[in-house]
């Protein structure tokens, strides 16, 4: 007998409240299988595929694409064990998977099938699985009432998607209602009379406008914009941060690179050249990979480089991470940086790809400028930022030249070193900038 599942948005993981549904993959009617992707949202930090832990078929679906749902709140309603013979796995218990990339591979396979007019009976109600019987005949629900059941972690007892749309237009919590159909189904003639049962009064709302409300477009700050909002706030209110800077002649550094590209193989990125010189400024000057636990009032030095980098794409601002930077040498930061951007372009970033770093490189230079005082990546403690590589006048070997110059900033946690630190660092980092070959004295 089949048995309506409802499956609700999951904990995304990495603190994340609640995500916007970008594309629904099925559609009311379809046959899923255990594990297979339902829907596509999109979280404050990366777009993932939400695969569904049931298999059966879809009775319900909530939210319209580009609605906004926070975590715990019903996604799809599944009918477990209809449609049996077309679904390639179903059951009364899901597989406990979250996410596309963290469950089976065989999930991918699954195809999108819809079951044929006639081909299965008509799904029975299922009943509340924790819902006392009702003692008294069927009467006319009253919303919010002492009567009313209890909500429960379960199913809401409604098969029809049209009483669920109704509920949902009028505000009415399904929870909340008893139904009156067979073995407490709700019916539509439950939500009819919810919706003509006395309302409590409603505080009046003033109509005037705010006072000093300015008048323009509005841009709520929500997903990826919202987080970048709160993350770039609470730096602010938590880090007292400070900057320094130093101009470097980058020649050396452009035609080092030059001859590692003449020989062949795959291109060495400038990106890859700084986040090198980086990791072994950070070997130098652990302090500044670290982080403060304000709970235990410490400061932790972490014992691995994992390198964000500040990517701008059409979504806005992200800081993927390249792990375990300090192990990889020009070629394979090359690659990797490569392969982050690209996914970052093309919006398939995993929550994973977008957390756990511990310093983080910002080449602001890409947009045409010179120098910046960037805040903080919260948690971390310093941000390397470079501006563009530009020829301009410059003293070399006591003549005036035209060399590649560069300005280097360095924005750091004012708790975790003191300025001789920090100006030790940058000024280590521009002296390998200038001159490659001290590098070569830590590698």
């Amino acid at each position: 007998m089949p048995q309506v599942m409802e499956f609700k948005l999951p904990d995304l993981g990495e603190g994340l409240t609640e995500a916007e549904i970008v594309r629904w993959l099925v559609a009311v009617g379809d046959v899923v299988a255990v594990d297979q992707p339902v829907v596509e949202v999109e979280t404050a930090k990366a777009m993932v595929e939400v695969p569904c832990p049931y298999g059966g078929v879809v009775t319900a679906r909530f939210g319209e694409e580009g609605t906004e749902l926070p975590v715990g709140a019903p996604l799809i309603t599944v009918a477990v064990g209809a449609g049996e013979d077309e679904a390639a796995e179903s059951g009364d218990s899901g597989s406990g998977n979250v996410l596309v990339g963290y469950g089976t591979d065989h999930s991918r396979t699954a195809r999108r099938r819809r079951v044929r007019p006639g081909s299965a009976a008509p799904v029975p109600p299922a009943p509340a699985p924790t819902a006392a019987p009702v003692a008294a005949p069927a009467a006319a629900p009253v919303a919010g009432s002492a009567a009313a059941p209890a909500a429960t972690a379960g199913p809401v007892a409604v098969i029809s998607p049209l009483v669920r749309k109704i509920a949902r237009d009028h505000g009415i919590d399904l929870r909340a209602l008893r139904g009156s159909g067979p073995e407490g189904l709700i019916l539509r003639s439950d939500v009819e009379a919810a919706l003509r049962a006395p309302q409590p009064a409603a505080a009046p709302v003033a109509s005037a406008p705010v006072a000093g409300a300015v008048a323009g477009e509005r841009i709520p700050l929500k997903g990826l914009r919202g987080a970048v909002a709160e993350k770039l706030s609470r730096s602010r209110r938590e880090i007292p941060d400070a900057t320094c800077w130093v101009d470097a002649d980058a020649t050396e550094l452009m035609a080092a690179r030059a001859a590692m590209n003449a020989v062949g193989g795959p291109k060495i990125s400038v990106l890859a050249l700084l986040a090198r010189i980086c990791t072994a400024a950070l070997a130098k000057y652990p302090e500044l990979n670290s982080t403060v636990d304000l709970a235990a009032n410490e400061i932790v030095r972490l014992p691995s480089v994992h390198l964000g980098f500040a990517a701008q794409t059409e979504r806005g601002l992200v800081v993927p991470v390249v792990r375990d930077a300090g192990t990889r040498n020009p070629e394979s930061l090359s690659a990797e940086f490569a392969r982050l951007t690209e996914l970052a372009r093309t919006g398939k970033l995993a929550p994973a790809d977008l957390t756990g770093g511990t310093f983080t490189l910002n080449n602001y230079g890409v947009f045409g400028v010179d120098g910046s005082t960037p805040i903080v990546n919260h948690p971390e403690a310093a941000m390397l930022g470079v501006g563009r590589i530009v020829a301009k006048p410059w003293v070399h070997q006591g003549e005036l030249a035209v060399r590649q110059v560069v300005q280097l900033s360095l924005t750091f946690d004012h708790r975790v070193c003191d300025g001789g630190t920090a100006g030790g660092f940058l000024r280590y980092v521009a002296d390998c900038v200038e001159s490659p070959a001290v590098l070569l004295r830590s590698l």
